[in-house]
């Protein structure tokens, strides 16, 4: 049986904290706009942000590559860790040559999912809303190439929109539920 979400009285409980999402909301789309009025400082510190990531993401892996030297995992996880915080590293290092290795693998990303997209589309093609999976396929594959069209130059700022966007759309969404969840 599945567990429900919320236990009783949990709705009065967000219901009545409702301005605090509104407040977050309204911080979150200043933040955005923050960010979009300086596109370049918000690729640099969504550089940072991912740098430090991968710099604690290697640590710990070479801290695991200690715990399991005894059964012959330790220079994988000791190179794994090594790369991943290298390669953290090297956002601090230079960050605008990271945005521009980032940039390229989003829009190699983007490229290859809105392809899948696109395939699982068709395939779907006698079932009702197959479309909307084009599509979407579609916007997603378009939205790589463009990105991809762009590069390196572009990598100064699309990650910034991309962090500006959300931020914005990440503080409608607060403010839209702390309202709707106060009614």
């Amino acid at each position: 049986m599945a567990a429900n979400r919320f236990e009783a009285g949990d709705g009065e409980t967000v219901a009545g904290k409702w301005a605090w999402f509104v407040a977050l909301g309204v911080l979150l789309i200043m933040a955005g706009g923050i960010a979009f009025g300086n596109l370049l400082m918000a690729t640099v510190a969504s550089v940072y942000y991912v740098g430090v990531i991968m710099l604690i993401g290697g640590l710990l892996n070479l801290g695991q590559a200690f715990r399991v030297k005894d059964w012959g995992g330790f220079f994988y996880w000791m190179l794994s860790g090594a790369f991943y915080a290298a390669a953290g590293l090297f956002t601090f290092v230079n960050p605008l040559l990271a945005s521009s290795v980032l940039t390229l693998l989003l829009a190699i990303a983007l490229i290859a999912a809105g392809a899948f997209r696109v395939w699982v589309g068709y395939r779907l093609s006698p079932l009702a809303g197959w479309g909307w999976v084009l599509i979407g396929g579609l916007i997603t594959l378009v939205t790589g190439l463009v990105i991809a069209a762009g590069w390196p130059i572009d990598s100064l700022w699309i990650l910034g929109l991309l962090l500006s966007i959300d931020l914005v759309m990440q503080g409608l969404a607060l403010i839209a539920f702390g309202v709707l969840v106060k009614s």
